[in-house]
């Protein structure tokens, strides 16, 4: 018996040896211009000593507490992680060719689960071909080349949550080809083109066969030369930008045939729908300082669905347009405060249906490790404005923690 031991021991330790692995210590950051989550470090990195593969491993989180007071409702509070997210990156066989997979957890991610739906889980599943620093190209599930805060990760934005107008009028995550093509240069006239074609109903969907395409295409202008530390894919200029940097881009999708409110988002429609949505960005950095603004919009022929087994049933496309604009300023002792105003009006076509919005936010950010270890402080003002002139005010408190690696 202990000779049988004995033998799978050194059994054992010849496998351990003939797959030996290390760790990266530098140039495991792939920085994928298609998927530019903000990481401080380069995660864990696993590579074979062969160079025929690679794994990097991360991971995030977000705890958060919130305190709410709706006008017509009781004051109440919540406790939940919000987020809860695991990254694997690398490449196999050759770095030109790489992978990205990232998993949710989070109750809020998921979602519930539902007879018919799938389970929300996968977020990232894409293979990328990337023949030199100029081009990209991608085939599988993720975000598409739409509005600066969506495309930017959630743990790189400095309130802790994006604004309403990405709420509704924001264009997600969808299935399909993606090519990029980038050009920027360090304190010269940069730009970078990115298109999609995609099936256009979101993650994860197989309910049935597509019959539609959606067709995204946008362009990134950095007039004064790219930014420091990738730093048009995190909000705030914590790199602290020693010359004034800018970014302008504006993108256009069509969604033709959709099958939900929301194209990639929301429920199903009773009726296909072909929708468009025109998303512009701007962004400003210099020396602590941080401008963005943004308009987005959506637009749809008939915009209501009815059910056709039954006419008293309907749902609706949320077309209308809105505005966010965000100022903020990191102090030299890494604690930040940043003020944003949204503004949000509604197609007449359904304006009887949802109502006009307006949102203040103010908020205190204490950065430990930059956007990966944050403490977050928000209180957030929402004012609503019904066809029949009545409005109502909700406000809440939060309180947030960020990590990750």
């Amino acid at each position: 018996m202990k000779n049988g031991i004995f033998l799978l021991f050194l059994f054992s330790i010849s496998i351990l040896n003939a797959q030996e692995i290390k760790v990266a210590t530098k140039d495991n950051d792939l920085k994928l211009d298609a998927l530019p989550y903000y990481s401080f470090g380069k995660g864990l990195g696993i590579t074979s000593p062969d160079s025929l593969f690679q794994l990097n491993i991360r991971f995030r989180m977000q705890n958060r507490v919130t305190f709410i007071q709706d006008e017509d409702s009781v004051a109440a509070y919540s406790g939940e992680i919000r987020r809860l997210r695991l990254r694997f990156d690398g490449y196999v066989g050759n770095p030109k060719f790489l992978y990205v997979i990232q998993l949710s957890f989070a109750p809020g991610d998921v979602g519930e689960a539902q007879d018919g739906e799938n389970i929300n889980i996968i977020r990232d599943a894409a293979v990328f071909y990337r023949p030199n620093k100029k081009w990209t190209f991608l085939f599988g599930q993720t975000k598409l080349p739409g509005n600066r805060q969506r495309v930017n990760s959630s743990g790189a934005i400095q309130l802790t949550d994006r604004s309403i107008n990405n709420a509704r009028f924001t264009i997600d995550r969808d299935f399909g080809f993606q090519a990029y093509y980038l050009n920027e240069i360090k304190d010269k006239f940069s730009y970078n083109i990115k298109t999609a074609v995609s099936a256009g109903e979101g993650r994860n969907w197989t309910k049935s066969a597509d019959n539609g395409v959606a067709l995204t295409g946008k362009i990134e202008l950095m007039p004064f030369g790219s930014f420091k530390k990738d730093g048009t894919n995190f909000e705030g200029d914590l790199a602290r930008e020693e010359k004034p940097k800018l970014l302008l881009s504006g993108a256009f999708h069509q969604n033709n045939l959709a099958r939900r409110t929301q194209g990639q988002l929301g429920n199903d429609l009773f009726k296909q729908k072909t929708m468009k949505s025109v998303l512009l960005d701007a962004m400003l950095k210099y020396n602590g300082w941080s401008l963005m603004s943004s308009y987005m919009s959506r637009s749809a022929n008939d915009p209501i669905a009815f059910n056709p087994a039954n006419n008293s049933e309907f749902n609706f496309v949320p077309v209308g347009s809105g505005m966010d604009y965000q100022l903020s300023y990191v102090f030299p002792t890494n604690y930040e405060i940043i003020g944003r105003f949204s503004n949000q009006n509604m197609h007449h076509d359904i304006k009887a249906l949802t109502p006009d919005s307006k949102q203040f936010s103010l908020g205190v950010t204490k950065y430990l490790w930059e956007h990966a270890f944050k403490l977050q402080g928000e209180v957030t003002l929402s004012d609503l404005e019904y066809f029949d002139g009545s409005n109502k005010q909700n406000w809440y408190v939060r309180f947030q923690i960020e990590i990750g690696i």
